[in-house]
């Protein structure tokens, strides 16, 4: 079999209170080394979580780009699509679909200022478009993501669905038709929720690991809690052989850790590097501290960059 092309993995997001002191050295925590750039020198890639929230500022964008590049330059940001786009304002109190998302012309012009910025370093690896559970396969939200994805057909587009009714044959032909990524996730199957696949349907693979929180995946009053699950390396060595299927079919392959709960998703994305890369990778020194089941797979690096093997 001839070698995969690219496969970069990494976590969701960046910025989490709990990750001090558990990831982060204290040089990151007093933002004297920006969480990008420590990140960087472990990662190849970081999906951008902020921008669901609130659009990307055009000169943080750059910013970002510029200190991730200076310490690793094969570097590069998947982007979240601003939920305006993707989820109904009263998401909470009613389903999502294309009767009740209301983007207006000013959420376009600054969602694409912040990718351009990312776009203009040659830092944007995907845009994800994230809809949720209740965004169903239905004609009338087909068409409302047709238009959307002509809206920013600049970008490398993913688009991650939860519902099951997107699994479809035709679904997956009119993906690969319009030459869009379709995101691969695992989440708990609960309902009628999208169980695992290996579909590449454009030059991009996309797999997003959400854990398997069962428990807390609906129930729990703070949303941070479903994504307390730490994955078993029974469990990776199976996605290990899924992103080995989808990187051979795509011309990059991005794989997602957003069980962010307390830094698990950094401890899964090293060790799934350590699965694919055949080799021990480098960790963070407290990361290894506080799981200490990575001496089996990491050599350590302290603040200053500076490794040992572990035992």
């Amino acid at each position: 079999m001839e070698p995969a092309p690219p496969i970069r993995i990494g976590t969701a997001g960046w910025s989490y209170k709990d990750w001090d002191g558990i990831l982060y050295p204290p040089e990151v925590t007093r933002r004297k080394i920006h969480p990008v750039e420590f990140l960087a020198r472990f990662f190849d890639v970081i999906e951008i979580n902020t921008s669901f929230y609130g659009h990307i500022r055009p000169e943080l964008g750059r910013l970002w780009s510029r200190k991730a590049a200076a310490v690793n330059p094969n570097f590069l940001f998947t982007a979240k699509l601003h939920r305006s786009f993707t989820h109904s304002p009263l998401a909470v109190m009613e389903p999502t679909s294309a009767a009740s998302i209301r983007p207006n012309d000013k959420d376009e012009r600054l969602a694409r200022e912040g990718l351009d910025s990312l776009a203009s370093e040659g830092k944007l690896g995907a845009l994800l478009i994230q809809f949720p559970v209740s965004f169903k396969n239905t004609g009338l939200n087909r068409e409302y993501l047709e238009l959307l994805l002509r809206q920013f057909i600049e970008f490398p587009r993913v688009v991650e669905v939860r519902h099951e009714s997107w699994n479809h044959p035709d679904t997956i032909a009119e993906f690969m038709r319009q030459r869009v990524g379709f995101c691969n996730i695992d989440q708990p199957l609960l309902g009628q929720s999208l169980a695992s696949t290996e579909h590449v349907t454009s030059p991009v693979g996309y797999l997003r690991l959400h854990g398997r929180n069962y428990e807390q995946w609906f129930e729990s009053d703070n949303r941070d809690d479903r994504y307390n699950y730490l994955y078993k390396m029974a469990e990776l060595e199976k996605w290990k052989e899924k992103v080995e299927i989808i990187a051979h079919k795509a011309q990059s392959t991005f794989v997602i850790a957003n069980n962010h709960f307390q830094a698990k998703a950094a401890v899964n994305a090293l060790e799934l590097r350590h699965l694919l890369e055949g080799k021990r990778v480098r960790a963070p020194e407290r990361l290894v501290k506080n799981y200490p089941q990575l001496r089996e797979t990491a050599e350590i690096e302290d603040a200053s960059g500076n490794y040992s093997l572990l035992a």
